[in-house]
């Protein structure tokens, strides 16, 4: 899974954030399904240009990430590389579009983690769920520095 940052929940949380609000998701559209959004926030690139770089090659986000070679010169490995880069792995970009992170599904309650992946609603409650989880493991891993605090001076 990611490396935990706050650039990477933020982000996570931008994309869901737009996706709820957007009218156009589309599951079968690169640039609007599950990771196209998140490809939208990170590389700015516009939902058209995203499907434009994916359908030079075959299938879905998936597939795309099992042939990504960073060195191919495709307009889509460049997108991949571009994630990649920013934090995420081909792992997390796979289970973000197939909604199947276990760690993920965990932090839901039992009764809502039977997740459509190409349902917009559950799409953002699996991408907030994935950015608390991240918030958790940051906050886990700060540690604030011991105080040496003299008694003595205190109480006198």
């Amino acid at each position: 899974m990611a490396k935990a940052s706050l650039e990477l929940i933020r982000t996570i949380r931008t994309a869901a954030l737009k996706l709820e609000a957007s009218p156009s998701y589309q599951w079968g559209h690169m640039g609007v399904c599950n990771c196209g959004f998140l490809a939208q926030e990170v590389t700015k690139l516009s939902k058209e240009e995203i499907h434009r770089r994916a359908m030079m090659r075959y299938g879905d986000w998936n597939e795309q990430l099992n042939d990504y070679c960073p060195t191919s010169g495709l307009p889509m490995d460049e997108t991949i590389s571009e994630l990649i880069a920013f934090g995420f792995d081909s792992d997390d970009l796979k289970h973000l579009e197939r909604l199947s992170d276990q760690q993920v599904l965990l932090t839901l309650p039992f009764a809502e983690r039977n997740l459509h992946f190409n349902t917009k609603s559950h799409v953002v409650k699996y991408m907030k769920a994935w950015s608390n989880l991240l918030e958790e493991e940051l906050l886990k891993n700060i540690q604030i520095p011991g105080f040496n605090v003299n008694l003595e001076k205190v109480n006198s």
